[in-house]
């Protein structure tokens, strides 16, 4: 037999293969979803998909792959709301994403989008968090983050979708997943960031000094409602002061100074005009103790409090009522401005 032969004709079949495989990434249509046979059907769409992510793995893409990763995430967040009914466009909209990213590196696509669209009836929610993505994105240490970065992405697409069909409360969970995952994902760049160098024109042959770009570290501490003391912090904000102070401990940075600004959200449980100055107050003055208790020099902390008067986050969409789930899904919405900001000044 003709090896050559052999080659093409086995090129061929593999090529026929992944050409069927890909078309089989159209879900049954929802009102068909009621039989075993078109369930089966579409369960096999999924594990196709699933083995092609697996393959490019194979062949060498990491798993920490931008690309790959929101490939999965895309895959992940379709299967979740397929398996809870989910009778709307998201579930094909988003499989057709992951999709369009597996086709692209299969095919050795020089450049893939970075973008992540508002799929299915997904409406943007926390622009903070998608502000956040873009900076993780252009930050030196994107390479040790982007896994969760693209996954981040993902979720709050996710919960635009979830806030479109059922408001706030069956959002929420997956914000926080986001939020979870971006505050992992800046305390990665940040510890990956390689130190920039500048090399400044001197005349020869003196050696060039070097400049060192000093590094960007701070955090922001956000507090449950009306509250301010140590077990009100958010889990996900004790692990980035944990993150931030582990960070200055271990580089042995030469910090200058850091400043404490607390803030508070627009909600006002007395009715006092200065209650949330007040509110805002204690919340910097939690902070301060809680990064003294993990051994920063008290006389390197300046606070500042700013009440409500700059907040992140609106709520426009969310309403309060008498009603106390209404009124929760409202708190919940407003946490990002329950925050203090926690910014290193490094010499």
């Amino acid at each position: 037999m003709n090896p050559k032969i052999t080659f093409l004709a086995l090129a061929a079949a593999l090529l026929g293969a992944a050409a069927s495989t890909s078309a089989q990434t159209t879900l049954a249509a929802p009102k068909d979803r009621i039989s075993d046979q078109a369930i089966q059907r579409d369960h096999g769409t999924y594990e196709s998909m699933q083995g092609r992510i697996k393959g490019l793995n194979d062949r060498g893409r990491p798993v920490r792959d931008y690309h790959l990763a929101k490939a999965q995430c895309w895959l992940d967040v379709s299967f979740h709301e397929y398996t809870r009914n989910d009778r709307g466009p998201f579930p094909q909209a988003a499989l057709s994403e992951s999709e369009k990213l597996v086709k692209g590196m299969e095919e050795g696509a020089k450049t893939l989008s970075m973008d992540t669209p508002l799929v299915g009836e997904a409406v943007q929610l926390r622009p903070d968090l998608w502000a956040l993505t873009q900076g993780l994105k252009q930050h030196t240490g994107f390479a040790c983050a982007q896994q969760k970065i693209a996954c981040a992405e993902v979720e709050l697409v996710h919960a635009g979708n979830e806030h479109a069909q059922q408001q706030w409360r069956h959002a929420k969970p997956y914000v926080q997943i986001a939020e979870d995952l971006l505050g992992e994902a800046k305390a990665l760049a940040e510890s990956c960031a390689p130190v920039a160098v500048a090399t400044a024109v001197v005349a020869a042959p003196a050696p060039a000094p070097v400049i060192v770009a000093k590094p960007e570290l701070g955090a922001s501490v956000v507090f449950s409602f009306d509250r301010h003391m140590k077990g009100d912090i958010r889990p996900y904000s004790v692990a980035q002061l944990d993150e931030l102070v582990r960070r200055i401990k271990a580089d042995k940075f030469d910090v200058a100074s850091i400043r404490l600004v607390g803030h508070a959200d627009r909600l006002n449980s007395t009715g006092k005009a200065d209650y949330n100055q007040k509110l805002s107050e204690r919340r910097v003055n939690t902070v301060r103790e809680e990064l003294i208790s993990r051994g920063i020099d008290p006389k390197l902390i300046t606070t500042e409090a700013r009440g409500d008067t700059q907040q992140v986050e609106g709520c426009k969409d969310v309403r309060g009522s008498a009603r106390t789930a209404s009124q929760s899904d409202l708190q919940e919405c407003l946490l990002p401005n329950r925050r203090v900001e926690v910014r290193v000044t490094v010499r």
